[in-house]
């Protein structure tokens, strides 16, 4: 198989030709048709998130195609398109996989962290963390669901049930989830890079009922916001736009370091609270009403031989919506 490779952080991926790799028992091999660039990729690379299993294929945004079962894999088939996301197995045992809580288990094993991802032709991926997918759609358009709409999806659910929320950072993640908000008939306000017209107007053209730079405060004060920028003072100016009681949901990864703040800002009930990867059931739910929702991803094509590419226009915003990596 064709894979671009992690060697070391701060260094491009190498291209690197390796043996197609066998499933063990309860894993599938798939044949990779998309494989999304999530800016989670992109803190790996740039040793942000400091313990991948280096040398590593980093990507976890994967659709594809099984072509070959390992034992024990009775729920799922050869040719069946399935999705694999950021997280690939965990223990089963610990404390919170015993109380529904599987994304926070002591001994997760995350796609394309440390174990192999889908920057590749082909992956190796534990069943049970496989979704399948269906034959609706595209596997370009479907990839970005596997972390940007799954990512947004569990950071709504924290968010609450408020009829006002905000978006920071409105890049492949709030782009989807704002599609979302929409179709739950409630309203999206958008903030993004000061001075960033371009991305408002995009925000505004998926249905924003206010678009402006993060150094803004909103019309009216929102119910909850959600950074999805991994900025840390983002938090505070966040806490600012929320009411009474309103909540600043953190939904990245990594994000820099969060400034001192007055407590002015966080009185009156007003909360923080961060997502931590996701659970199978987020991902069953979300996947399942994507189609019903309509969700229509913005997508920018790249072969998988220009991985340093793609990632460097992720790095600097050179595009809206998602990057797509294309065997």
């Amino acid at each position: 198989m064709f894979a671009m490779r992690l060697n070391s952080p701060h260094t491009p991926l190498e291209p690197v030709d390796l043996p197609d790799p066998e499933p063990g028992p309860g894993e599938i091999r798939v044949r990779i048709g998309a494989c999304g660039v999530c800016r989670t990729d992109l803190h790996v690379v740039d040793g942000d998130l400091t313990h991948p299993a280096l040398p590593i294929i980093p990507g976890h945004e994967i659709v594809g195609r099984i072509d070959r079962l390992g034992e024990n894999v009775t729920s799922l088939h050869i040719g069946q398109r399935v999705g694999i996301p950021w997280l690939g197995h965990t223990c089963g045992h610990c404390y919170y996989c015993t109380h529904e809580e599987e994304n926070l288990c002591d001994h997760p094993i995350f796609t394309g962290y440390t174990r192999n991802g889908g920057y590749a032709t082909m992956t190796v991926a534990d069943a049970r963390y496989a979704f399948p997918l269906g034959e609706k759609g595209e596997d370009t358009d479907l990839a970005p669901l596997l972390c940007a709409g799954l990512i947004g999806w569990r950071a709504l659910s924290k968010a609450g049930d408020g009829r006002n929320i905000g978006l920071y950072g409105f890049g492949a993640a709030a782009h989807i989830i704002a599609q979302v908000l929409r179709w739950q008939e409630r309203h999206f306000y958008a903030f993004t890079r000061p001075g960033d017209t371009r991305t408002q107007d995009f925000a505004r053209s998926l249905g924003a009922v206010w678009a402006g730079g993060s150094d803004e405060l909103p019309p009216e004060p929102l119910d909850a916001t959600m950074i999805f920028a991994p900025v840390g003072p983002l938090v505070p100016a966040a806490l600012r736009a929320v009411r009474k009681g309103g909540r600043v949901v953190c939904a990245g990864i990594h994000m820099s370091e969060i400034p001192a703040f007055s407590y002015d800002d966080l009185w009156e009930e007003r909360e923080i609270v961060s997502v931590a990867n996701l659970t199978r059931q987020d991902g069953l739910d979300f996947l399942h009403l994507a189609p019903e929702i309509g969700i229509r991803t913005q997508t920018t094509r790249y072969a998988l031989k220009d991985a340093n590419q793609a990632l460097d226009d992720l790095r600097h915003g050179r595009f809206e919506g998602a990057a797509v990596l294309v065997p």
